[in-house]
């Protein structure tokens, strides 16, 4: 409805377009097609335009033969009807395909006025639960056990048998729009109601009779009619503005989350406290006795200060340190602006793949810092390499991922999966890799090698000192292992339900505590380093430059843990190709995470020993 004229109000029929999406299940990584299951196609099929982030997601977004008149209810509307001839080698693939998407649970997505339509069923304590997505219909094993939703109603109880949903009810609720001038209506709501109806006459369907189903093993033609009803309802108790929160408020352990994540920043906080207080009290003790004005009442030295000639000393591997630093910087800088501007809500899940869009289009921009910090620091550990070291820092790290990336899209194409990239995204990506990462990287390197080396606060020693035998906890595995704990503590709350909207495709919405909680990774992250860093230093172990990046780094593999429990726990994840591509998927973000937690120790690490050293009187 539109109103416009000062003298009248015109009245436009509206019609409305219902978008089908990709069907996936909590049971496979494998996302299909809607047009793979043989439902019934719109006429004149249509893509809207989809962006780099849907692309890689995997959506597939089309319109579908479900087509509504504004305020025109329908009742038992038919679709269409598809038939399987049981002699047919490709009606019988058609069906065995639809029948192996009930028994994995695959769901649908629908889409109206790029709203989900969801379907609201009661769940435990009286709550609604609105699910984004119905399934295609159901099983009922031999052994007479209901899966999924075939729990939801009470005459699906056949052994060994197939229900499938091919009618839908749908409620469209609508603000009247009186107080928005010429607005008009809005469609603040969209709910369905997915029933299994064996029709009794397929040409003129009531829609009351038993329901629809397939038996396992089929010994005869299978026909299955599709229908709809759709009715419109006036709600102007949701304002337009607000119509994701039904949605939204009513994703499972919403209550648990905000507890969880409070728990979390409370102890977070106060081991941070407790750190920041023992390091300064202690370096404070240090430092006064260090820089005794009567040297021959001092003690004799030890500690930290004694390797003040060797802590400076550049590392071995300098050339890979420097390059997975530059790395870090880069994906560091990106999921700050990318987490600040999801805040702001410009990445809400109403925007589709709008997060992956900016992730990627950011990390493209973010070369020149990427090659700069690279650049500067293989300068400050003496290197001179510096046309290799630009190389490794704009193609190694990007390869491997894009390397893994390709498998799991090689994999995705011989399954046959809606996730498989094309072969045009695929060159669009190499296009922003070669064509302005790369050349950013080259950039910043250049201004990164012109600059001076860091100057250190003291001057190194050229015969390097022994370093004195360790005891079990100074020495670096245990070090190193030790750091990872209190960072993966206050993060694997959140990496529940990151996990959670990943893989069992729940809408993940609360940035704002995302935000918090990289904040406290980040002050953890520094702190468990200096911590341990202070600690080596103590013991005369001199070598910290890649012991501060890995200590933070093993973050990453407490990560991959959690990710390994999380598929056997949680998931009911089968077949190879799911495993595999879980799993190569977890290695890429297992990678990220380690380049921007190892980033974050060495930096808070390497400002804390340039820190201490600078105030330290030596001879």
């Amino acid at each position: 409805v539109a109103r416009f004229h000062s003298t009248g109000i015109l009245q436009i029929t509206l019609h409305i377009q219902l978008y089908v999406n990709r069907l996936d299940s909590v049971e496979s990584v494998l996302p299909y097609e809607y047009d793979g299951f043989d439902f019934c196609k719109d006429d004149k099929e249509t893509r809207p335009s989809e962006n780099l982030g849907q692309v890689l997601f995997g959506e597939r977004i089309e319109t579908s033969p479900y087509k509504f008149l504004f305020k025109k209810d329908e009742k038992c509307k038919k679709l269409c009807t598809k038939t399987y001839v049981k002699d047919k080698t490709d009606d019988k693939k058609l069906l065995d395909f639809i029948k192996r998407g009930m028994q994995l649970n695959y769901q649908h997505h629908w889409i109206v006025d790029n709203m989900p339509v969801t379907w609201c069923y009661d769940v435990e304590d009286s709550q609604k639960y609105c699910n984004p997505g119905f399934p295609i219909g159901c099983l009922v094993t031999a052994e007479g056990r209901a899966k999924d939703a075939c729990v939801i109603n009470s005459d699906f109880n056949k052994k060994n048998m197939f229900y499938i949903f091919n009618h839908v009810d749908i409620r469209i609720s609508y603000h009247s729009g009186e107080n928005e001038g010429w607005m008009g209506a809005r469609l603040v709501a969209a709910t369905l109601e997915p029933k299994s109806i064996k029709h009794a006459n397929d040409e003129s369907p009531t829609c009351d009779g038993p329901p629809m189903t397939i038996p396992a093993e089929a010994d005869s033609d299978v026909k299955i009619t599709y229908t709809y009803s759709v009715t419109f309802q006036q709600n102007n108790n949701i304002k337009w503005a607000s119509r994701w929160d039904y949605i939204l408020v009513s994703m499972p352990h919403t209550n648990i989350q905000w507890f969880s994540i409070m728990n979390s920043l409370v102890i977070v906080l106060f081991l941070s406290g407790m750190v920041a207080m023992i390091m300064l009290r202690t370096l404070h003790k240090d430092i006064a006795r260090y820089n005794q004005v009567d040297q021959e009442d001092a003690q004799e030295e030890s500690g930290w200060k004694q390797v003040h000639g060797d802590v400076f000393r550049p590392p071995r591997k300098g050339m890979l340190l420097s390059v997975f630093l530059g790395q870090g910087t880069q994906i560091f800088i990106m999921t700050f602006i990318t987490l600040f501007l999801a805040c702001l809500g410009f990445l809400s899940p109403a925007n589709r793949g709008a997060l992956m869009t900016c992730s990627v289009v950011l990390w493209v921009l973010l070369g020149t810092p990427a090659g700069y910090v690279s650049a500067r620091l293989y300068k400050t550990f003496g290197g001179e390499k510096w046309k290799t070291n630009v190389l490794l820092t704009a193609l190694l790290c990007p390869g491997i991922v894009f390397a893994d990336f390709f498998l799991m899209n090689l994999i995705l194409w011989v399954e046959g999966s809606s996730a498989a990239i094309p072969f045009g995204t695929l060159v669009a990506i190499l296009a922003l890799w070669f064509g302005i990462s790369v050349p950013l990287t080259f950039i910043g390197a250049y201004f990164g090698f012109k600059k001076p080396a860091i100057e250190q606060p003291v001057r190194t020693n050229q015969i390097p000192r022994q370093i004195p035998e360790q005891s079990f906890f100074t020495k670096p595995v245990p070090g190193i292992v030790m750091g990872g704990i209190l960072p993966f503590g206050c993060i694997f709350i959140q990496l529940f339900f990151i996990l959670n909207s990943i893989w069992s495709h729940q809408m993940y919405y609360m940035f704002g505590f995302l935000f918090l909680v990289f904040i406290i990774l980040l002050i953890t992250c520094s702190e468990a380093t200096i911590l341990l860093c202070y600690f080596h230093l103590c013991a005369e172990d001199y070598h910290w430059w890649w012991r501060s990046f890995l200590t933070s780094g093993f973050t990453a593999i407490y990560l991959f843990v959690y990710a390994v429990h999380y598929f056997f726990s949680k998931l009911q994840i089968v077949g190879a190709a799911s495993t595999i591509l879980y799993f190569g998927y977890t290695g890429i973000m297992v990678l990220i995470f380690f380049l921007f937690t190892g980033t974050i120790g060495f930096f808070a690490c390497f400002w804390f020993v340039n820190k201490i050293y600078s105030v330290v009187k030596v001879d």
